[in-house]
């Protein structure tokens, strides 16, 4: 990963990765069609999930299920308010919204009209052991980042970002499990589908057409987190070409995650110490 800070041993990775298959592996016709279907895919997906993650499409859907079964409007909303798993509720419905957009319409589309496997877009191990230090070193600045922005007070207030983790031990693992979940679903999306569905109509400017929706999406986030998915985004959709997966990326992402939401309950009152909450 270090020879990728110089800009020549950048691009000789990049023409690598341009000499060797699949990259422009489809005639133009093809090539063209590739890349319709596949940014068609993207953008569908991408206004899905950015409109439909929100909570209050859950409230929405529990009334129409209560007024269906002939209850007041409110009902579900209102029980499950008083049950004291709303907020989990939500991140819930937030990680299958992800679980839609980044996998299962991407993999219709990479199995009804691309014709190939979730393999072949990454979905493996691939040589993601040999890449190893790669990802070390990605990760390894980034959790010494973490360590520092810990120290403060607007950190401990933020993360992580439900609430009541630190209310059991089934809160906990419960978030942790969400929150896994849709950096899985977001590597695939990315790293995997977006990549290797491009790569043979563009070659290894397929990692550049993924870094833009990828930058974009961290919009809402600070501007200096925003820049940094710039060369984040780069060097994981390098990685995930030379190893073939989009694993490493999910390690790298499950590491930071982690780290942040530990290091927030730590300097708050430590982990939880019951197992189920009293609620």
């Amino acid at each position: 990963m270090h020879k990728l800070l110089a800009r020549a041993n950048l691009f000789a990775i990049l023409d690598q990765i341009d000499r060797e298959p699949p990259s422009y592996e489809l005639g133009r016709p093809q090539a063209l069609r590739r890349v319709f279907i596949t940014l068609a895919t993207v953008c569908v997906c991408l206004l899905l999930v950015h409109y439909g993650k929100y909570s209050t499409n859950l409230n929405t859907l529990l009334r129409a299920v209560a007024e269906l079964s002939g209850q007041p409007a409110n009902e579900l909303v209102r029980q499950l308010e008083q049950s004291g798993w709303r907020q989990l509720a939500g991140y819930a419905w937030w990680s299958f919204i992800h679980l839609v957009g980044y996998v299962l319409l991407p993999w219709l589309v990479i199995s009804r009209l691309l014709k190939l496997r979730m393999a072949d877009m990454g979905w493996r191990l691939g040589d993601t052991r040999e890449h190893w230090l790669g990802y070390v070193l990605l990760v390894s600045p980034i959790l010494f980042f973490v360590y520092l922005v810990s120290l403060g007070d607007d950190f401990v207030n933020h993360y992580p970002f439900y609430h009541l983790a630190q209310r059991s031990w089934v809160d906990l693992i419960a978030w942790e499990c969400l929150y896994i979940g849709q950096f899985i679903f977001l590597e695939f999306f990315f790293r995997g589908f977006l990549l290797n569905a491009l790569r043979p109509a563009l070659g290894a400017n397929a990692i550049w057409v993924m870094c833009v929706p990828y930058l974009m999406i961290h919009f809402p986030k600070l501007w200096l987190e925003a820049t940094g998915a710039i060369l984040f985004g780069l060097f994981l959709g390098i990685l995930a070409l030379r190893s073939r997966s989009v694993w490493g990326g999910v390690a790298v992402h499950v590491a930071i995650a982690l780290a942040m939401d530990f290091a927030a309950l730590l300097r708050k009152s430590g982990l939880p110490e019951q197992w189920w909450p009293t609620l």
